[in-house]
């Protein structure tokens, strides 16, 4: 194992405790490493972090990293990444090839696009990419390729339509899409039998899909949030009453000839709930 001598750039007082940190986990061969809030721009100040490859965990949340080296793939035990509340505008292809990665969060950054072949990570349970600038036409398209994936958290980005591939997540226990600009969920949700969390709150949607019905969302450890969103008069009569209500309304022939009505319109046919303005955002900032 490369026990060479860490090598940083000492730019401030803070790098200096980096060096520190690195430095101490290297001797004892510590697996986790916790670089938390420490101004760290660019994960070249501290090179010899690519050369750990034993480490599991790696946190870097509260930093202003804007880019990510290729060589961050190198670390081939890591299971753990959390790069949240930083500056990212744009991801290295190489992160998908990550062979143990299991939770990776990336929330609270400026991605507006992924990179190509992004789905392509093989054990990835848990990503969380909420409050980035993330839209249906910046998704790669193997994105809902992950198969293992269990929680995926999209809130507060920029989502109007969730592509139906969704349906592909056959493992996914929690979704994550609070403050968004969803207008409709695709039909293909039902397919998610394993399903037990819902976020949907905050959005612009007006109707569900008859087949969010067929999922187990009324269980003691389920979730089904929904508020904040322009339901018909129908929908929000039943929300006042509780989920359950809402859940046994929309299995009715009424609703789905309701429903079946609403896509015959199609998207041209209807008038959108306006946009909640999202130009304040820390995620639009250009600095």
């Amino acid at each position: 194992m490369n026990t060479a001598p860490v090598s940083c750039i000492p730019v401030s007082n803070k790098m200096s405790k980096v060096k520190k940190i690195l430095a101490e986990a290297r001797e004892i061969q510590n697996r986790e490493i916790d670089l938390v809030d420490l101004n760290i721009s660019t994960i070249e100040e501290c090179p010899s972090l690519l050369t750990m490859s034993y480490i599991s965990r790696l946190t870097l949340s509260h930093n202003k990293i804007r880019e990510l080296p290729p060589g961050l793939a190198n670390l081939t035990n890591l299971e753990i990444l959390n790069l949240s509340n930083n500056h990212l505008k744009d991801l290295p292809v190489s992160i998908s090839s990550m062979p143990k990665l299991r939770i990776l969060n990336l929330s609270i950054n400026r991605l507006d696009t992924l990179p190509r072949g992004f789905g392509a990570f093989p054990v990835l349970e848990v990503l969380d990419l909420s409050y980035n600038n993330l839209n249906e036409n910046t998704l790669p398209g193997n994105f809902f390729m992950i198969e293992t994936l269990r929680a995926l958290y999209l809130g507060d980005n920029d989502f109007e339509y969730l592509p139906k591939e969704v349906g592909q997540l056959k493992n996914l226990q929690i979704l994550g899409l609070r403050d968004n600009d969803l207008l409709e969920i695709p039909r293909e949700i039902g397919e998610l039998t394993r399903l037990r969390e819902l976020h949907i709150q905050n959005n612009r949607l007006t109707l569900l899909p008859p087949e969010i019905a067929k999922l187990d969302l009324l269980g003691s450890k389920s979730v089904l949030k929904m508020e904040e969103n322009p339901w018909v008069s129908h929908i929000n009569e039943q929300y006042l009453l509780g989920i359950s209500h809402v859940l046994d309304y929309i299995k009715s022939d009424a609703y789905r000839i309701l429903y079946n009505r609403h896509m015959a319109a199609g998207r041209s046919g209807l008038t959108a709930p306006p946009k909640a303005d999202k130009s304040k955002k820390a995620s639009r900032a250009r600095s």
